[in-house]
């Protein structure tokens, strides 16, 4: 399964599919406010297909938290990053 960067365009629903892009580089982001990219499957992430349930919950705690997502358990791999306005 390979995992690709998609950056948030940074208008519209953070949850929704339809606003990030595919980036071919890492993200420097790390924890802020505003959501700056999510990694996932680059095989089953196609714009005709919604985000998962748990990426979503992932994208609304880390906006709550203002905490790369998930949080727990302690060392499990990020799916969500943050930048600062």
């Amino acid at each position: 399964m390979a995992r690709s960067w998609y950056t948030y365009l940074g208008f519209g629903d953070p949850t929704s599919f339809i606003n990030y892009a595919q980036v071919t580089v890492k993200h420097t982001c790390l924890c802020g406010d505003k959501i700056c990219a999510i990694y996932v499957d680059a095989d089953t992430f196609r714009l005709e297909s919604p985000l998962s349930e748990n990426l979503q919950r992932y994208i609304r705690n880390a906006l709550i938290t203002g905490q790369l997502q998930p949080e727990s358990p302690t060392g499990a791999k990020k799916y969500v990053y943050l930048k600062t306005s």
